[in-house]
């Protein structure tokens, strides 16, 4: 499987361009060593069996699960503007054909997005994705190293230069792997802190992705809502 990491960085940099200033000093995150980490709970019975990306779209978080003042945003179209990444090789050597507004590379998946528009409108985005276990585990880790292998480095989306910078943070002890980071993505005067944390459950991958507040606040009810038995 080839994993379309320069559409992860162009997924995240358009945060930039959708999300409000959000300051880096409020995340309430601390580093941590890790980006993933085994021994979760155990394997359910159908466990690893694939799941549609019908059944996934059912599983996303919907406005009655998230609570009053969140919106559905509908799904932006697809954009070709060309993402190139400088100053990180191991993001560079992972593939850089895809476009702004792609996906990973997962044969199954959904998407939601969200607008809180109690806290100046943030952002929370739910993407869930299936595939067997062993591909879910290596294509995940290969991006979430690679993202925060380099510290600092520059997207280039169209004509517009975003710099960088990542961390990684603590993931709750949830599922059978977790991988989560902080990005802050800086153009102009505008510096824009997005977390994503990322749950593998089985033959489920839960990534929750936005205001850091707001990714903390859902996750456990995007993994349970997700990785629910059929």
């Amino acid at each position: 499987m080839r994993v379309r990491i320069v559409a992860a960085v162009g997924l995240t940099a358009a945060a930039l361009l959708a999300l409000p200033a959000c300051s880096a000093n409020n995340t309430g995150v601390k580093p941590a060593t890790p980006s993933s980490a085994r021994g979760g709970k155990p394997a359910k019975a159908g466990h690893d069996a694939p799941l549609s990306s019908t059944a996934l779209k059912t599983r996303l978080l919907d406005e009655n699960d998230l609570g009053s003042g969140y919106a559905h945003k509908p799904e932006r179209p697809t954009q070709h503007d060309d993402v190139s990444v400088l100053g990180c090789p191991a993001l560079n050597d992972m593939g850089g054909d895809a476009a702004m507004g792609g996906s990973l590379d997962f044969p199954h998946k959904a998407k939601a997005t969200f607008t809180y528009t109690a806290s100046s409108n943030s952002e929370v985005s739910e993407e869930l994705y299936s595939d067997t276990a062993g591909k879910l585990s290596t294509g995940t880790g290969r991006i979430f190293e690679a993202m925060t292998g380099c510290p600092q480095y520059e997207v280039l989306v169209g004509s517009t230069k975003v710099d960088v910078t990542t961390q990684k943070v603590t993931a709750p002890r949830l599922g059978d792997e977790r991988w989560s980071q902080l990005l802050t993505f800086s153009a102009g005067e505008r510096d824009t802190v997005v977390k994503q944390t990322a749950i593998r459950d089985g033959s489920v991958l839960v990534i929750v992705s936005g205001s850091p507040t707001l990714v903390d606040q859902h996750l456990d009810e995007a993994l349970a809502k997700a990785a629910a038995t059929r």
